[in-house]
């Protein structure tokens, strides 16, 4: 990996505006990889994310659907790899469709597909501080 960066996030607010701003760095292609316990913020940061595209799409967990596509140009991808225990689970998915088509996919529980994400992706670590309510927010480009 090349350079990570770090951000503590005090809300929720704070994690989707930081999510708005890595908009900017996303183009067609990129994979937004998240690792982090339930509750941490994975999904604040893609309503960030899509709010920074200017989708005006209601972002939500996919944890039933494994899969959102919320459109765009390119369109935004949205996968919960949860329930994801192996290669015909993923491949059923669609992720490398996806992938594959040019979207630009960003990927709850990443931990469950690491060997499957692409050497490029970036990877975003989300874990508490020990604050309530705070989030630390590293991420690897």
């Amino acid at each position: 990996m090349g350079v990570k960066r770090e951000f503590i996030s005090h809300s929720v607010a704070e994690t989707e505006s930081f999510g708005a701003q890595l908009s900017r760095e996303l183009c067609a292609g990129s994979v937004v990889a998240f690792f982090g316990g339930m509750g941490m913020g994975k999904t604040a940061m893609v309503r960030g994310i899509a709010q920074g595209l200017s989708l005006q799409s209601d972002v939500s967990s996919p944890t039933f659907a494994l899969v959102h596509d919320y459109g765009g140009n390119p369109p935004l991808v949205h996968f919960d790899m949860y329930r994801v225990s192996g290669w015909d689970d993923l491949y059923s998915t669609g992720f490398f469709d996806y992938l594959d088509a040019g979207a630009i996919l960003v990927v709850e529980w990443s931990e469950n597909i690491a060997a499957a994400l692409p050497a490029d992706a970036i990877r975003i670590h989300i874990s508490e501080t020990g604050v309530d309510g705070e989030r630390r927010i590293v991420w690897e480009v």
